[in-house]
């Protein structure tokens, strides 16, 4: 790229500016010029290729006033939406009316959690104990001290004795975590912050002295973006000295671990060996090697394989000598095996078998049995096998929907869960097995949400070879004829959408939307095989099946195609983005969220080389053939009428680069299409984990509103029709 040019010509078309749109108020919003276009123009496996925004992947500050010009403007139409002002308050009323709790874990007689609650923005570290309850990590306090900037914990993990907790906190939505070490009962900083964190505390010493983390290597200024994630290790921190490297690509000892690869160690209380897992990037199934625990920090330890990420494992648990494996070899919805320390795999035994209805998502090892997380389409099924039993038992939930964690200690008994539905808000149930009851914890607060006034439906929709899609669909009690609709949708990595309840889909729903999930192959909701079926040269499947569900639902007379949305986001903006180029006469409107829109381009961005076991790489013939395939940006057709597209992005983010979303927003909009086409920016946010509640209440009412406008109701249009006609 000739960036000294590119440059110039971008600072032009900044400053060829016209005012095209009056905002509420006295303030007047420019509308900036269409970004320029500098095409590249590349051949790949005999199939040339162009791109004619390369120069946005430098991200350099034309290319950023640009995207933040855009932001603005985006800004100023949607507040002339007059009753967006209102709308927004009851979202934020509606969500601060509920006490959110995650990552609940209980040891040494202490309870922790992350806790959000009523009327908070953030998600503080709380500890729960004979002495009462503690805010150990106060993230409002935390901004404060600089400058109101967002922070938030990314992840938490509690020493086997109660006495203390590792938290990763980290700044802007960035998710670039900083580890800290906290006292539990006095809440004193004992250690830390130790940088480059980001991936999280894995494990914990039974003596609750040394902590093991997988820290990222430090960068060089003359490091490529795509460094970023390669050569991470596995670091023990004794908590009083400099972290101390244990595994890595790098070491020249231990287990063989590639480059792109991710060394973790993992210990479970009691158990008398230590595991080291790799995990391949974003590949479901892990590698691991076992070794004594007293010699994992010992260069020489020889390390035994278990099983490498070809056995088909994707998840693993121990109680004393007893291993447990979740696997989907021979077995597409899951099964578990079982084998003693000391065997190789081929010794294992089956101890849960895979069903063809049922899926296997998870289990927790306690001391009376190994607590198994499976369902049934959307809704969950918890199994108990007692220790020492082959014996499968189901124990009975408070009330249908899915368990979105569960907790057990292989040192005690009974387990934790967290469960909700789409409509009912989550609870903390403790289940204990000597009176096969559950118990709420009382944590948390289900806030402002009656389910009765809601109707739940499972529907099926027909894709394009036949096979039936599932589509969970939720509309207010009593309503006739067709309704605005917004169908969400994901479909990568095998990440099921499940019944779980969002304040985000509830808010939507309150407001009068029906609200479904169409759950596309490529995710997992039906295990392996749905997944495999929207992956690779499968992936066609991911949005066909979206547009299926679309149809369904106007035929069907639920809504029309006036009236009809979708929503995705992250690698479900590949759904978003395939489905509209596909099918654009289908829907009104696109809300696409932090979109992986340019895959053929993904893998050069930092988080690129981990997302290349779900998307391929362009290296190969087929790796290029499938990114073409789902790349947005290539299947945007000059003079296309598209419709109404919302896209957005945070300038922090660390999974999709920002400049993929600006690129498909400059696509689109540099299509000719008569729709509007919105760029929206959060400068102070990443991919979305780790923004606040008033950055999520502002970004939900931001596309609550642009479906009312673009479904055509009266009071949600825009303050000035000529200006609607001018930006047109």
């Amino acid at each position: 790229m000739r960036e000294g040019q590119l440059a110039a010509i971008a600072a032009a078309a900044l400053l060829s500016t016209s005012v095209v749109w009056a905002a509420s108020g006295d303030t007047a919003a420019t509308k900036p010029a269409p970004a320029p276009i500098r095409p590249v123009t590349e051949t790949f496996w005999g199939k040339k290729v162009t791109d004619n925004y390369r120069y946005m992947e430098a991200l350099d500050p034309t290319t950023l006033d640009w995207m933040k010009a855009e932001g603005h403007y985006t800004r100023s139409v949607l507040d002339s939406i007059k009753p967006l002002a209102d709308l927004k308050t009851r979202v934020a009323n509606f969500t601060a009316s509920f006490g959110l709790v995650q990552d609940y874990a209980s040891f040494g007689g202490r309870a922790f959690y992350e806790e959000r609650a009523p009327g908070s923005d953030n998600f503080d570290l709380m500890v729960k104990d004979a002495n009462g309850v503690r805010k150990i990590v106060d993230v409002a306090a935390l901004r404060a001290a600089h400058g109101g900037k967002p922070f938030a914990i990314n992840y938490i993990l509690a020493s086997p004795d109660g006495s203390k907790v590792a938290a990763g906190i980290s700044e802007g939505g960035s998710e670039d975590a900083s580890l800290t070490v906290y006292d539990a009962a006095s809440g004193k900083q004992i250690a830390g912050p130790i940088d480059r964190a980001q991936f999280g505390a894995t494990a914990w010493t039974d003596d609750s002295q040394t902590l093991y983390f997988n820290r990222l290597k430090k960068l060089a200024p003359t490091d490529a973006p795509t460094e970023k994630y390669k050569d991470s290790t596995a670091d023990s921190w004794g908590l009083k000295s400099e972290p101390v490297p244990v595994l890595g690509s790098a070491l020249g000892h231990g287990p063989a671990i590639g480059h792109n690869e991710f060394p973790l160690v993992v210990i479970s209380a009691g158990a008398p060996i230590a595991a080291a897992l790799s995990i391949n990037g974003v590949q479901n199934e892990v590698a691991l090697w076992t070794a004594p625990i007293a010699q994992v920090n010992d260069p020489k330890a020889v390390w035994t394989k278990l099983f490498t990420h070809d056995d088909g494992i994707t998840n693993a648990d121990e109680r004393g000598d007893d291993l447990f494996f979740l696997s989907h070899k021979d077995a597409p919805t899951f099964k578990i095996l079982t084998l003693k320390v000391g065997q190789p795999l081929s010794a294992a035994t089956t101890l849960v078998p895979a069903k063809s209805d049922r899926v296997i998502e998870s289990m927790r090892a306690a001391s009376d049995a190994l607590y198994v997380l499976a369902r049934h389409g959307a809704y969950s099924q918890l199994l108990r096998i007692p220790a020492g039993s082959m014996a499968i038992e189901e124990v009975p939930l408070p009330f249908e929907g899915h368990i979105g964690e569960l907790f057990a200690d292989p040192r005690t008994p009974g387990a934790t869960i967290s469960l909700s539905s789409w409509v009912v808000p989550p609870a903390e149930y403790s289940y204990d097995p000597t009176t096969k009851k559950f118990t709420d914890l009382g944590i948390g607060t289900r806030g402002d949400m009656d389910s009765a006034n809601y109707v739940v439906s499972d529907l099926e929709a027909k894709a394009h070879d036949g096979t039936m899609v599932p589509l969970s669909l939720v509309q207010k009690k009593g309503v006739k004829g067709p309704q605005i609709t917004l169908i969400e949708a994901y479909g990568s990595y095998g990440i099921s959408e499940l019944a779980d309840f969002s304040t985000r889909r509830a808010a939507a729903m309150r407001e009068g939307i029906n609200y479904g999930v169409c759950h596309v192959r490529g995710g997992g909701e039906l295990g392996e095989a749905w997944r495999l079926g929207g992956k690779d040269a499968n992936k066609h499947n991911t949005w066909e099946d979206l547009i299926a569900c679309g149809e369904y639902a106007v035929s069907h007379g639920i809504t029309t195609k006036g009236k009809l949305f979708i929503l995705g986001g992250s690698a479900g903006g590949i759904t978003m983005g395939r489905a509209l180029t596909t099918r654009p006469d289908l829907f009104a409107g696109v809300v696409d969220l932090v979109p992986a829109g340019n895959t053929l381009r993904a893998e050069f961005s930092p988080n690129g080389p981990p997302n290349i076991p779900e998307f391929g790489t362009v290296k190969t013939k087929a790796g290029f053939e499938n990114l073409y395939a789902m790349d947005t940006i290539q299947h945007v057709k000059k003079d296309a009428q598209y419709p109404a597209v919302m896209v957005t992005t945070g300038l922090n983010d660390p999974r999709v680069s920002p400049w993929e979303p600006a690129k498909v927003f400059a696509a689109i909009q540099a299509s000719g299409t008569k729709k509007p086409v919105l760029l929206l920016i959060d400068e102070e946010a990443g991919h979305g984990i780790g923004s606040t509640k008033t950055q999520t209440d502002k970004l939900t009412a931001d596309w609550i509103s642009f479906i009312f406008w673009q479904a055509g109701l009266p009071d949600w249009q825009p303050a000035s029709t000529s200006a609607r006609r001018a930006e047109r």
